[in-house]
């Protein structure tokens, strides 16, 4: 008899350890899940949101000097259309370069 509780004993210390390392084993890989679960989620999150518009820039504003030269320069395309030297086309052309 003594045999046989020494059997049942190492049987039940065995079973004992394996059942512990088991759900050890069992509670690290449910954690290692749960982790990889909250890091996609955060991704799909990240890709869900739109990105923030960009800030317009605001139109460059011509300095005075540069309205002043455009302005004078217009006034020569025009005398020099009324002298003939410029045709129609030309002029329109070169006002339309001139003035973006």
């Amino acid at each position: 008899m003594p045999g046989l509780l020494r059997g049942v004993a190492r049987t039940a210390a065995v079973a004992g350890t394996a059942t512990a390392v088991s759900n050890r084993v069992s509670r690290r890989q449910a954690g290692r899940w749960a982790q990889q679960d909250y890091e996609q989620q955060q991704q799909q999150y990240a890709q869900q949101q739109p990105a923030p518009p960009a800030p317009a820039a605001p139109p460059p504003a011509a300095a005075p000097d540069d309205m002043t030269r455009k302005i004078e320069q217009l006034k020569q395309l025009g005398d020099l259309k009324a002298q003939g030297v410029l045709t129609d086309e030309e002029f329109e052309r070169q006002k339309r370069l001139l003035l973006g």
